[in-house]
């Protein structure tokens, strides 16, 4: 059986460093980005399908699922990596901005969650992983939103394990 992998948030550090991995190990790699421009070198590199998809949105998230249902089947692993960080003090932040980076960093994992969780639960097994950082579990002066957007991540990611797990999906974090 081939194995897949879709790396949601796919850039030029830790995703490309996963793809490369999993395409050494002889899995079929789908990246999705907002930019799949950014990715030409990386592609051509693996060999790994792109698929534009803006994870803080539910009708791109759910093209993004059906597109690789066709492509990769239901990938063995999603790595979710997104993240936006508005930095400055709590007087000072844009309220909209606001809302646009916890829907990245935090609500777009819960789409892409939910997606493959459905796809993996018919098929008996998969993997989701969640990139984090240590906002995540310490909050910094001026970074209030990124720390509330991977302690949000971390949260998920913790419920999902308890519910998934004994259903032979593994979270990670």
């Amino acid at each position: 059986m081939d194995e897949s992998v879709l790396i949601v948030g796919a850039g030029s550090g830790l995703s490309a460093s996963l793809a490369r991995l999993c395409s050494l190990n002889g899995m079929k790699v789908a990246l999705a980005a907002r930019n799949i421009k950014k990715l030409e070198s990386l592609v051509k590199q693996i060999k790994a399908e792109t698929f534009i998809c803006d994870a803080s949105d539910i009708d791109s998230v759910s093209s993004l699922f059906k597109a690789t249902d066709q492509s990769i089947g239901t990938p063995n692993l999603v790595v979710y990596n997104p993240s936006s960080r508005i930095r400055g003090s709590i007087v000072d932040l844009d309220p909209e901005e606001t809302r646009k980076a916890i829907n990245i960093t935090c609500f777009g994992a819960f789409l892409v969650a939910q997606q493959a969780s459905k796809r993996m639960l018919k098929r008996g097994n998969g993997s989701i992983f969640f990139t984090g950082a240590s906002a995540g579990i310490k909050g910094f002066a001026n970074s209030s939103v990124f720390a509330m957007g991977k302690f949000g991540l971390r949260g998920l990611a913790q419920s999902l394990a308890r519910e998934l797990h004994p259903k032979n999906i593994h979270i990670g974090h």
